[in-house]
């Protein structure tokens, strides 16, 4: 049975427990439902809506064709068995899988939505992969599971891989790489709702501000932003780590004034009435990576043909997440306790970009949150040029031959190309961050560039 029913012109409004099925059965069945037609069902719900937008259209088309007809219409243009025989017939022209059984990890936070959303839709699987998704409470942890391979491969803050290859923070070198970027954009500096009426950062002095790792976007666009306005992020206010699933409780107790976080974290304090959003991260870089998924070098070497079916599945999950027309399904997939365990409404927020900000007003934004996988070069040569500029890298470094080894960009073009997907051009996207253009041929000077900086840690 679909579970999104999309062939029902005259299902009834959705009245649930949990807000997303006409009755308890209708939900049970959801929970039921194999991942195999689950992915299927998501498939040809997105194409009915994409050729329909309106609710009423469909119901009209429904109603004039009728079920069948309309199924048979939707295969004829996108035909799910043959594109299943298509993915075996692939996997067989890559080679043998060398560990089809894999343990990878994901911090339950939107920017994972690739990842996480490729098992319920049983992309994982029509590669070839038995995939199962392991909850991680914090970003210490991931890092430590992948070292003790526990997991296979995993959800990664994007600077985590490059300063893992670097054996930074007192840990051995372990070489890394990134596959693809999980998301853009997608986090922002969150305020409790006792400073609303201090909207200039320069009134912060002596905040307790929240970040989720020291080797984080995160860090880096706060501790970016801040100095723009004045403030030294080691002396002038405090930075706390602090794992995202804490940080709206910390916010509400009063432990921390604020935090640069991921979402859903943002928009579930304005939800819970404890805090307000005060500027979304797109307003410091639009286009920003924040997340990535990769392996280490020994897994990818060991098991390229495993690797590379894993590249293909997260890339079919980004392709998907990344077209907002698909927004509202994936934030039905992904916000189940399993997951994200959050409030659908408040995933919907975030991936659709209409939103309630907490001062009282309802944002329409749709590029707050995107999906592009895409490891740019120049991506990794500027995080790399914050690690130097607050002192985290302490000697000279070539940043285009670690970032060129880290950042798997051509085998990234390679399976776009494979799976039919827009393959981008050149190595390098245009970056500004708060109006100051970043030029990566020149990543040592500007790492020195800026007046408030460390020259050690």
């Amino acid at each position: 049975m679909s579970i999104f029913r999309s062939y029902d012109a005259d299902r009834p409004a959705l009245a649930c427990g949990c807000g997303r099925h006409a009755s308890a059965a209708e939900h049970a069945a959801e929970e039921a439902a194999s991942l195999e037609q689950l992915s299927n069902d998501v498939v040809e719900e997105s194409l009915l809506r994409a050729m329909f937008p309106q609710a009423r259209q469909r119901r009209d088309f429904l109603r004039a064709v009728g079920a069948n007809t309309a199924r048979a219409a939707i295969a004829s243009v996108l035909p799910l068995g043959a594109m299943q025989a298509m993915a075996q017939e692939s996997k067989g022209a890559n080679g043998t899988l060398e560990k089809k059984d894999l343990k990878v990890g994901f911090i339950a936070i939107t920017c994972a939505a690739p990842l996480i959303m490729a098992d319920p839709l049983g992309f994982y699987r029509k590669q070839g992969l038995n995939v199962t998704l392991n909850k991680t409470a914090g970003w210490a942890l991931i890092r430590d599971k992948i070292i003790n391979k526990e997991h296979d491969a995993s959800h990664f803050l994007s600077p985590m891989p490059l300063a893992m290859s670097l054996g930074l923070g007192g840990a051995a070198p372990q070489p890394m790489r990134i596959a693809t970027i999980q998301n853009v954009n997608g986090q922002a500096i969150t305020l409790h709702v006792k400073h609303k009426d201090k909207r200039d950062p320069k009134q912060w002095k002596g905040f307790k501000l929240a970040i989720p790792f020291e080797y984080s976007m995160h860090n880096y666009l706060l501790r970016y932003y801040l100095a723009e306005h004045g403030l030294d992020p080691d002396r002038d206010v405090q930075l706390r780590v602090t794992p995202p699933p804490e940080m709206v409780a910390n916010l509400r107790a009063g432990n921390i004034d604020g935090f640069l976080g991921p979402d859903p974290f943002n928009q579930r304090a304005v939800y819970d009435e404890v805090g307000f959003i005060h500027i979304l991260s797109k307003e410091i870089w639009d286009g920003h990576p924040c997340c990535a998924f990769g392996a280490p070098d020994e897994f990818v070497r060991q098991n390229p043909n495993t690797f590379a079916a894993l590249f293909r599945a997260v890339l079919t999950a980004a392709a998907m997440a990344n077209d907002p027309q698909h927004r509202a399904l994936v934030a039905k997939v992904i916000s189940p306790a399993a997951y994200l365990n959050q409030p659908e409404t408040v995933v919907t927020q975030v991936l659709t970009g209409k939103f309630a900000d907490g001062l009282g007003n309802v944002r329409n934004v749709p590029g707050r949150a995107g999906f592009d996988p895409v490891p740019w070069h120049s991506m990794g040569v500027w995080i790399l040029t914050q690690m130097k500029r607050w002192g985290y890298i302490k000697e000279d470094i070539d940043y285009q031959a670690i970032t060129q080894k880290v950042l798997l960009l051509t085998d990234a073009k390679k399976h776009m190309k494979e799976l039919g997907q827009p393959v981008p051009q050149g190595v390098n996207k245009p970056i500004t961050v708060m109006g100051k253009v970043f030029d990566p041929a020149r990543p040592a000077a500007y790492a020195d560039s800026f007046a408030i900086k460390r020259s050690s840690r």
